[in-house]
């Protein structure tokens, strides 16, 4: 137990610098290394995607939430890209989560790993990620992207319990925001995600008897996730603004490629 906590601890260190670096809020991070731990343990083996997930949006909760307060403090939150995409985005997770509860295990597991890889080669292909144009201003979001894009960038995001930074990164990249910028809104933009997500999961399940459990979501994986999270969010915001654009975009992908590798390869 106190080898998993400490390797918990570590992974939570590392789930802070992504969510204020890449706007993660943790859930790239925290399911493949949850999901070990719990397809390890043959008590919960049969439900472990579920698990993973379901302590991702916990852990969500209080990650996104830190770094939001961080990014708005540091002026990094435009208004006019939060609302009203947060609103569908919202709606979005409630159906997402409903959905996860009931969906199969190894469904839920490669699809999992579908949105990471399409994600992945959608970024590399298409222009507009990796760099962008330096004399463009910034574009407004449009109706549909923001009602149809919001609601699914939600559905998606709580039935993987991953917050949603894969799908909004990519699309305010697009719109010609720097790196900076787009991570630091991922963070808000994945607060409803996580908090309907989590609230979903703690009621879907009985957990189990005699452990440390609220519905689905594992507390003392949550706990030593959270215990290393939060000290690296408050050092990580202190930096972040200094990285290149270019190099944040190289590296945001490199990190959903190393968790793409650990979850297929788990």
């Amino acid at each position: 137990m106190l080898i998993e906590i400490a390797v918990l601890f570590g992974f939570g260190c590392l789930s802070g610098v992504t969510t204020v670096g890449f706007g993660f809020g943790g859930g790239f991070i925290t399911v493949p290394v949850v999901y070990a731990f719990a397809l390890a343990d043959p008590a919960h083996g049969l439900g472990a995607m579920h698990m993973a997930v379901a302590t991702s949006t916990a852990v969500m909760v209080v990650n996104a939430g830190s770094a939001t307060f961080a990014q708005l403090r540091a002026g990094r939150l435009r208004r006019d890209y939060l609302w009203p995409l947060i609103a569908f985005i919202g709606l979005g997770a409630v159906l997402g989560s409903l959905a996860a509860t009931v969906a199969d295990e190894s469904l839920l597991r490669w699809l999992f790993v579908a949105y990471l890889a399409l994600t992945i080669g959608d970024s590399v292909v298409r222009k507009g990620f990796v760099s962008t144009e330096p004399d463009v201003l910034p574009r407004a979001l449009g109706g549909v992207t923001t009602t149809a894009g919001g609601t699914g960038i939600g559905a998606v995001a709580s039935f993987l319990g991953v917050g949603g930074s894969v799908l909004t990164v990519p699309l305010l990249r697009r719109k010609g925001l720097p790196m900076a910028e787009a991570t630091a809104l991922a963070n808000p933009l994945s607060l409803p995600v996580a908090a309907i997500g989590t609230a979903v999961y703690a009621f879907a399940a009985p957990g189990t008897p005699g452990a440390a459990h609220l519905g689905y979501i594992d507390l003392v994986a949550a706990g030593a996730l959270l215990c290393g999270s939060l000290p690296a969010i408050a050092v990580t915001r202190r930096v972040v603004g200094r990285i290149p654009d270019r190099a944040h975009a190289i590296a945001y992908l490199a990190l959903l490629g190393a968790a793409l590798i650990a979850i297929v390869v788990r």
